[in-house]
């Protein structure tokens, strides 16, 4: 299976925003974290965390209807669960270009919160962070904690390969990450639409 994103699969904020004014059957999505969907999101979206989606794709596919959009912060989330979804049969999914920031920039109809930092700029902070303090530390202290650099660079290099984001995981159980907690499965579930 390709996991490369076909551009039919791919929707920007103007066609979302077309979408709402035509049709009353789109679902979205939204697979981030509860906390960043606190902080803003689509009016009208459901939140349900990538994990969540994860470990409940089928029963998800089977609620929503044919049009559904895929929503986080710059696509790879929703690009991960549109995977899901087709791996199970629903082959309508699209995800937001750009995600909700995108929606807010082009005027879409958005609910705003307690602001936080986007999981991907605290991902490259904390990792600019450490490779800088390995490089200082390994120049000032001892040249083995250049390792420290390197093993930052191996971790982004794998995250890229896989798709995946290990310090992103890790940095949404911290406590500033925890103002909203994620939805539980039964909860998320009954409040998604019922296909008709």
């Amino acid at each position: 299976m390709s996991t490369t994103t076909d551009i039919s699969t791919i929707i920007d904020a103007d066609t979302l925003k077309a979408w709402l004014d035509r049709h009353d059957d789109v679902i979205i999505l939204d697979v981030r974290s509860a906390a960043e969907f606190e902080s803003l999101h689509i009016r009208g979206s459901y939140n349900v965390p990538l994990q969540l989606l994860a470990e409940h794709t089928e029963e998800v596919a089977q609620r929503v209807g044919r049009r559904v959009v895929l929503v986080c912060h710059s696509g790879v989330r929703a690009e991960q669960a549109r995977l899901r979804l087709h791996e199970v049969g629903m082959d309508s999914a699209v995800v937001l270009d750009g995600g909700a920031p995108a929606y807010a920039a082009a005027g879409g109809d958005v609910v705003r919160g307690e602001q936080r930092w986007a999981m991907d700029r605290q991902v490259r902070m904390v990792a600019g962070t450490l490779v800088t303090t390995g490089l200082l530390a390994g120049e000032l202290v001892s040249p083995r904690l250049r390792l420290v650099a390197g093993a930052v660079g191996a971790g982004l290099a794998f995250s890229a390969a896989t798709n995946t984001c290990a310090m992103g995981a890790a940095l949404a159980r911290m406590p500033w990450n925890q103002g909203a907690q994620d939805p539980e499965a039964s909860v998320t579930l009954d409040r998604l639409p019922q296909a008709g």
